[in-house]
Protein backbone atom coordinates (compact mmCIF):
# COMPACT_ATOMS: atom_id res chain seq x y z
CA UNK A 1 0.00 0.00 0.00
CA UNK A 2 2.93 2.36 0.67
CA UNK A 3 4.74 3.51 -2.47
CA UNK A 4 8.18 4.82 -1.60
CA UNK A 5 8.61 6.54 -4.99
CA UNK A 6 5.21 8.30 -4.81
CA UNK A 7 5.10 12.11 -4.90
CA UNK A 8 3.48 12.09 -1.43
CA UNK A 9 5.93 11.65 1.47
CA UNK A 10 5.82 8.29 3.26
CA UNK A 11 4.59 10.02 6.42
CA UNK A 12 1.59 11.51 4.58
CA UNK A 13 0.76 8.16 2.91
CA UNK A 14 0.77 6.51 6.34
CA UNK A 15 -1.57 9.20 7.71
CA UNK A 16 -4.02 8.70 4.82
CA UNK A 17 -3.99 4.93 5.39
CA UNK A 18 -4.48 5.36 9.12
CA UNK A 19 -1.32 3.47 10.09
CA UNK A 20 1.72 4.41 12.15
CA UNK A 21 4.67 5.75 10.23
CA UNK A 22 6.93 3.49 12.26
CA UNK A 23 5.19 0.39 10.92
CA UNK A 24 6.27 1.33 7.38
CA UNK A 25 9.94 0.98 8.28
CA UNK A 26 9.61 -1.91 10.71
CA UNK A 27 11.46 -5.10 9.73
CA UNK A 28 10.44 -8.02 11.97
CA UNK A 29 13.30 -10.08 13.36
CA UNK A 30 12.82 -13.69 14.44
CA UNK A 31 12.94 -14.27 18.20
CA UNK A 32 13.72 -17.60 19.82
CA UNK A 33 10.79 -19.43 21.40
CA UNK A 34 12.68 -19.68 24.68
CA UNK A 35 13.17 -15.90 24.76
CA UNK A 36 9.48 -15.25 24.17
CA UNK A 37 8.50 -17.72 26.88
CA UNK A 38 10.92 -16.08 29.31
CA UNK A 39 9.57 -12.61 28.48
CA UNK A 40 6.05 -13.86 29.13
CA UNK A 41 7.12 -15.17 32.56
CA UNK A 42 8.78 -11.84 33.37
CA UNK A 43 5.67 -9.92 32.33
CA UNK A 44 3.47 -12.01 34.64
CA UNK A 45 5.88 -11.69 37.54
CA UNK A 46 6.08 -7.93 37.00
CA UNK A 47 2.30 -7.64 37.34
CA UNK A 48 2.35 -9.73 40.53
CA UNK A 49 5.44 -8.03 42.00
CA UNK A 50 5.74 -4.58 40.38
CA UNK A 51 8.40 -3.53 42.89
CA UNK A 52 10.77 -6.33 41.80
CA UNK A 53 13.94 -5.35 39.96
CA UNK A 54 16.06 -7.60 37.79
CA UNK A 55 17.74 -9.32 40.76
CA UNK A 56 14.48 -10.22 42.47
CA UNK A 57 12.92 -11.32 39.18
CA UNK A 58 15.94 -13.52 38.55
CA UNK A 59 15.46 -15.13 41.95
CA UNK A 60 11.70 -15.54 41.43
CA UNK A 61 12.38 -17.22 38.10
CA UNK A 62 14.88 -19.56 39.71
CA UNK A 63 12.25 -20.57 42.26
CA UNK A 64 10.12 -21.57 39.26
CA UNK A 65 12.96 -23.70 37.93
CA UNK A 66 14.16 -21.20 35.32
CA UNK A 67 17.93 -20.59 35.46
CA UNK A 68 18.75 -17.15 34.07
CA UNK A 69 21.27 -14.41 34.85
CA UNK A 70 20.39 -10.99 36.21
CA UNK A 71 21.89 -9.21 33.20
CA UNK A 72 19.78 -11.26 30.83
CA UNK A 73 16.66 -10.44 32.85
CA UNK A 74 17.59 -6.74 32.78
CA UNK A 75 18.10 -6.86 29.01
CA UNK A 76 14.68 -8.42 28.45
CA UNK A 77 13.04 -5.92 30.79
CA UNK A 78 14.49 -3.06 28.74
CA UNK A 79 13.23 -4.68 25.56
CA UNK A 80 9.75 -5.05 27.06
CA UNK A 81 9.75 -1.53 28.49
CA UNK A 82 9.33 -2.44 32.17
CA UNK A 83 11.26 -1.69 35.33
CA UNK A 84 10.53 -1.87 39.04
CA UNK A 85 7.96 0.71 40.13
CA UNK A 86 10.40 2.65 42.26
CA UNK A 87 11.77 3.66 38.87
CA UNK A 88 9.22 4.51 36.20
CA UNK A 89 8.66 1.90 33.47
CA UNK A 90 11.05 2.28 30.56
CA UNK A 91 8.03 2.85 28.30
CA UNK A 92 7.99 6.20 30.12
CA UNK A 93 11.62 7.18 29.61
CA UNK A 94 11.92 10.96 29.84
CA UNK A 95 13.51 12.87 26.97
CA UNK A 96 16.15 15.28 28.38
CA UNK A 97 15.14 18.09 26.01
CA UNK A 98 11.37 17.83 26.53
CA UNK A 99 9.35 19.99 28.88
CA UNK A 100 7.90 18.44 32.04
CA UNK A 101 4.43 19.73 32.93
CA UNK A 102 3.44 20.21 36.59
CA UNK A 103 1.19 17.64 38.24
CA UNK A 104 -2.34 19.10 38.28
CA UNK A 105 -4.28 16.41 40.19
CA UNK A 106 -2.97 16.90 43.73
CA UNK A 107 -5.93 17.39 46.10
CA UNK A 108 -8.29 17.55 43.10
CA UNK A 109 -11.68 15.86 43.56
CA UNK A 110 -12.30 13.92 40.34
CA UNK A 111 -16.03 13.23 40.23
CA UNK A 112 -17.31 13.44 36.67
CA UNK A 113 -16.70 12.20 33.15
CA UNK A 114 -14.30 14.17 30.94
CA UNK A 115 -12.81 15.98 33.92
CA UNK A 116 -9.48 14.08 33.75
CA UNK A 117 -8.16 11.63 31.17
CA UNK A 118 -5.09 9.47 31.69
CA UNK A 119 -2.88 7.89 29.02
CA UNK A 120 -0.33 5.11 29.39
CA UNK A 121 1.47 2.46 27.34
CA UNK A 122 1.98 -1.24 28.06
CA UNK A 123 3.74 -4.23 26.51
CA UNK A 124 1.50 -6.92 24.95
CA UNK A 125 3.08 -10.34 24.28
CA UNK A 126 2.10 -12.37 21.22
CA UNK A 127 2.87 -15.90 20.09
CA UNK A 128 5.77 -14.44 18.12
CA UNK A 129 7.01 -11.05 19.22
CA UNK A 130 5.00 -8.30 20.89
CA UNK A 131 3.19 -5.01 20.36
CA UNK A 132 2.53 -1.93 22.48
CA UNK A 133 -0.91 -0.74 23.60
CA UNK A 134 -1.84 2.83 24.54
CA UNK A 135 -5.19 3.64 26.13
CA UNK A 136 -7.05 6.85 26.90
CA UNK A 137 -8.84 6.29 30.21
CA UNK A 138 -11.50 8.53 31.75
CA UNK A 139 -10.33 8.80 35.35
CA UNK A 140 -13.72 9.08 37.09
CA UNK A 141 -15.49 6.24 35.26
CA UNK A 142 -12.47 4.05 34.28
CA UNK A 143 -13.91 3.97 30.75
CA UNK A 144 -11.46 3.40 27.88
CA UNK A 145 -12.29 6.18 25.41
CA UNK A 146 -9.81 5.19 22.70
CA UNK A 147 -6.81 2.94 22.20
CA UNK A 148 -4.15 2.13 19.64
CA UNK A 149 -1.85 -0.83 19.04
CA UNK A 150 1.63 -0.23 17.62
CA UNK A 151 4.70 -2.29 16.79
CA UNK A 152 6.99 0.61 17.71
CA UNK A 153 7.31 3.08 20.57
CA UNK A 154 6.97 6.22 18.43
CA UNK A 155 4.64 8.99 19.64
CA UNK A 156 2.33 8.73 16.63
CA UNK A 157 -0.03 6.14 18.08
CA UNK A 158 -0.43 8.12 21.32
CA UNK A 159 -1.37 11.26 19.39
CA UNK A 160 -3.82 9.27 17.27
CA UNK A 161 -5.52 7.77 20.34
CA UNK A 162 -5.94 11.16 22.01
CA UNK A 163 -7.23 12.72 18.79
CA UNK A 164 -9.82 9.96 18.34
CA UNK A 165 -11.01 10.21 21.96
CA UNK A 166 -11.47 13.99 21.73
CA UNK A 167 -13.26 13.73 18.36
CA UNK A 168 -15.72 11.13 19.71
CA UNK A 169 -16.29 12.26 23.29
CA UNK A 170 -15.27 15.91 23.53
CA UNK A 171 -12.19 17.32 25.23
CA UNK A 172 -11.35 16.79 28.91
CA UNK A 173 -10.26 19.52 31.27
CA UNK A 174 -6.95 17.77 32.05
CA UNK A 175 -4.85 15.14 30.25
CA UNK A 176 -2.55 13.33 32.71
CA UNK A 177 0.40 11.15 31.69
CA UNK A 178 3.80 10.12 32.96
CA UNK A 179 6.95 11.91 31.82
CA UNK A 180 7.60 9.56 28.91
CA UNK A 181 9.03 11.03 25.72
CA UNK A 182 5.91 9.97 23.81
CA UNK A 183 3.85 12.35 25.95
CA UNK A 184 6.33 15.21 26.30
CA UNK A 185 7.22 15.46 22.60
CA UNK A 186 6.07 18.33 20.39
CA UNK A 187 3.38 16.33 18.57
CA UNK A 188 1.57 15.18 21.69
CA UNK A 189 1.91 18.52 23.50
CA UNK A 190 0.49 20.29 20.44
CA UNK A 191 -2.46 17.87 20.29
CA UNK A 192 -3.34 18.46 23.95
CA UNK A 193 -3.28 22.21 23.30
CA UNK A 194 -5.31 21.83 20.10
CA UNK A 195 -8.21 20.08 21.86
CA UNK A 196 -8.16 22.77 24.56
CA UNK A 197 -7.05 20.63 27.52
CA UNK A 198 -4.49 21.26 30.25
CA UNK A 199 -1.54 18.89 30.33
CA UNK A 200 -0.44 17.28 33.60
CA UNK A 201 2.40 14.85 34.34
CA UNK A 202 3.04 12.45 37.19
CA UNK A 203 5.98 13.25 39.45
CA UNK A 204 9.17 11.32 38.82
CA UNK A 205 8.81 7.86 40.31
CA UNK A 206 5.24 8.52 41.50
CA UNK A 207 3.74 5.33 40.06
CA UNK A 208 0.64 5.67 42.27
CA UNK A 209 -0.47 8.70 40.26
CA UNK A 210 -1.52 6.48 37.36
CA UNK A 211 -2.75 3.56 39.47
CA UNK A 212 -6.09 3.30 37.65
CA UNK A 213 -4.33 2.70 34.34
CA UNK A 214 -2.10 0.10 35.99
CA UNK A 215 -5.26 -1.71 37.17
CA UNK A 216 -6.58 -1.60 33.61
CA UNK A 217 -3.40 -3.25 32.33
CA UNK A 218 -3.73 -6.00 34.92
CA UNK A 219 -7.31 -6.72 33.79
CA UNK A 220 -6.38 -6.62 30.10
CA UNK A 221 -3.54 -9.08 30.54
CA UNK A 222 -5.10 -11.59 32.92
CA UNK A 223 -8.57 -11.58 31.36
CA UNK A 224 -7.55 -11.37 27.69
CA UNK A 225 -3.89 -11.40 26.66
CA UNK A 226 -2.61 -14.29 28.78
CA UNK A 227 -5.56 -16.46 27.79
CA UNK A 228 -4.67 -16.12 24.12
CA UNK A 229 -1.59 -16.25 21.95
CA UNK A 230 -2.11 -13.68 19.22
CA UNK A 231 -0.53 -14.98 16.03
CA UNK A 232 -0.42 -11.61 14.28
CA UNK A 233 -0.65 -7.89 14.91
CA UNK A 234 -4.12 -7.83 13.34
CA UNK A 235 -5.27 -10.59 15.71
CA UNK A 236 -3.92 -8.59 18.66
CA UNK A 237 -5.79 -5.49 17.47
CA UNK A 238 -9.05 -7.42 17.07
CA UNK A 239 -8.75 -9.24 20.39
CA UNK A 240 -7.88 -6.13 22.37
CA UNK A 241 -10.65 -4.10 20.73
CA UNK A 242 -13.22 -6.78 21.60
CA UNK A 243 -12.01 -7.02 25.20
CA UNK A 244 -12.01 -3.26 25.75
CA UNK A 245 -15.57 -3.07 24.43
CA UNK A 246 -16.51 -5.75 26.97
CA UNK A 247 -14.55 -3.90 29.67
CA UNK A 248 -16.52 -0.71 29.04
CA UNK A 249 -20.01 -2.05 28.52
CA UNK A 250 -20.41 -5.40 30.27
CA UNK A 251 -17.70 -5.91 32.88
CA UNK A 252 -18.88 -4.89 36.39
CA UNK A 253 -16.37 -2.96 38.51
CA UNK A 254 -16.05 -3.44 42.25
CA UNK A 255 -15.09 0.23 42.69
CA UNK A 256 -18.40 1.16 41.00
CA UNK A 257 -20.53 -1.15 43.18
CA UNK A 258 -20.94 -3.58 40.32
CA UNK A 259 -21.74 -1.00 37.67
CA UNK A 260 -19.88 -0.75 34.36
CA UNK A 261 -17.65 2.11 33.20
CA UNK A 262 -20.24 3.00 30.55
CA UNK A 263 -22.90 3.44 33.24
CA UNK A 264 -20.71 5.77 35.28
CA UNK A 265 -19.41 7.70 32.28
CA UNK A 266 -22.76 8.45 30.65
CA UNK A 267 -24.42 8.88 34.05
CA UNK A 268 -22.10 11.74 34.93
CA UNK A 269 -22.30 13.31 31.47
CA UNK A 270 -26.09 13.73 31.68
CA UNK A 271 -26.15 16.27 34.57
CA UNK A 272 -23.63 18.38 32.67
CA UNK A 273 -25.86 18.44 29.60
CA UNK A 274 -28.86 19.45 31.67
CA UNK A 275 -26.87 22.18 33.45
CA UNK A 276 -25.80 23.60 30.10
Amino acid sequence: MIERDHRLPVKRQAELLGISRGSVYYQPAPIAEAELALMSRIDRLHLEHPYAGSRMLRDLLRLQGVEVGRRHVATLMRRMGIQALYRKPNTSKKHPAHRVFPYALRNLAIERANQVWALDITYIPMARGWVYLVAVLDWASRRVLAHRVSITMEADFCVEALREAAARWGAPEIVNTDQGSQFSGAEFVAEVARIGARQSMDGKGCWRDNVFVERLWRSVKYEEVYLKAYDSVSAARQGLAAYLDFYNSRRPHQSHDGRTPDMIYFGTLQPQAEAA
